[in-house]
């Protein structure tokens, strides 16, 4: 039975992560995604730039990101509060809610866990952009960081693509081979090795697939030894002063795409700060990944290519998401 499902009498569906995680697969989140992704492309998602107040230590971050579409039947409006240092009290870096509203009434008729849904829909961006920018064939997985993104960022990497093998890094060795294990058993329907290593550019060494999901400063791996071929996805950059995509990787890229052109170049320094010293121009940018959704741009044309998907998040994505997975969970109630 699903979790406080007192909708009728005028009150609110209220979905748990136990019930997204009972009723609601990866596999659906990436569908829901990709349609964000194109439909945000097209013009049809109404998604102010989301509001962003820091406090005043530096510590947290406090956004509100509302969205509508017409075409999805779908209003939202997503409060997440992000505290990276929470990592280090055993606590979750985001704390989110979501609420679903009626697009006829206005009345509110969905809260979300958003907390796991801003898991969820980020990773399945990631898994979104390797499906429709990766190799065909892709054997050996990446992943830079541990925190609360990183398991749902493996699990779209997982089903995105048939990998033999998935490396994990963290600052903290103890606590890469701690997630490790613990995917080992959570995402044991992939018949993948995963395996915990020392060093980020062992994590990469001829990785085909890599996802950097740190609050990093400066770049997590050395951009030289990332092979031809590879598609990487930019997660963790989401604050002008964060940079975890080295510079020569940037340099070397063939296609550089978006969730939002216009949100990344507002929020992240992967991008900000080489732009400002002058090491890249925007004529490295290729477009946003909902246009090649939409087929308006082209995707990897040879197997050689180095393509980078950076990522902020766009409300668009939280819609899509949290709409699909309240109509999943009631018609399952």
């Amino acid at each position: 039975m699903i979790n406080n499902y007192q909708r009728r009498n005028n009150k609110v569906l209220n979905i748990s992560k136990k019930d997204i995680k009972e009723y609601y697969s990866m596999e659906e989140c990436m569908k829901a995604v990709q349609d964000a992704f194109r439909l945000f492309s097209q013009g049809k998602v109404e998604v102010p730039l989301r509001t962003q107040i820091k406090n005043e230590e530096g510590t947290g971050t406090y956004l509100c990101m509302p969205a509508y579409c017409q075409e999805y039947d779908a209003s939202c409006v997503k409060v997440l509060n992000m505290f990276p240092g929470n990592v280090e009290k055993g606590l979750p870096t985001i704390n989110a809610q979501i609420l679903v509203m009626d697009t006829e009434t206005g009345v509110i008729n969905g809260l979300v866990d958003g907390t796991y849904v801003t898991q969820l829909r980020t990773g399945a961006a990631s898994g979104v952009a390797f499906r429709l920018l990766a190799k065909r064939h892709c054997e050996i997985g990446a992943l830079i960081g541990t925190g609360g993104q990183a398991a749902t960022q493996l699990e779209a990497m997982l089903t995105a693509k048939e990998l033999k093998e998935v490396r994990v890094y963290d600052l903290d060795f103890e606590r890469a081979k701690n997630f490790a294990e613990s995917v080992r058993k959570s995402l044991a329907k992939f018949p993948t090795e995963i395996i915990a290593v020392a060093d980020a550019d062992e994590a990469i060494d001829n990785a085909d697939l890599i996802t950097t999901v740190t609050s990093s400063t400066q770049a997590v791996f050395d951009g030289n030894k990332v092979k031809a071929g590879a598609t990487i996805s930019g997660v963790g950059s989401y604050q002008p002063h964060m940079q975890e995509i080295p510079v020569e990787l940037l340099k070397r890229a063939s296609k550089i795409y978006f969730d939002s052109q216009e949100a990344v170049l507002a929020e992240a320094g992967d991008l900000l700060v080489p732009l400002d010293k002058g090491e890249i121009t925007k004529d490295k940018f290729t477009g946003d990944i909902g246009q090649l959704a939409s087929n308006e741009l082209l995707g990897r044309e040879n197997d050689e290519e180095i393509i980078l998907f950076e990522t902020v998040g766009i409300a668009a994505q939280d819609l899509m998401t949290a709409k699909s997975i309240f109509t999943k969970v009631q018609a399952n109630d």
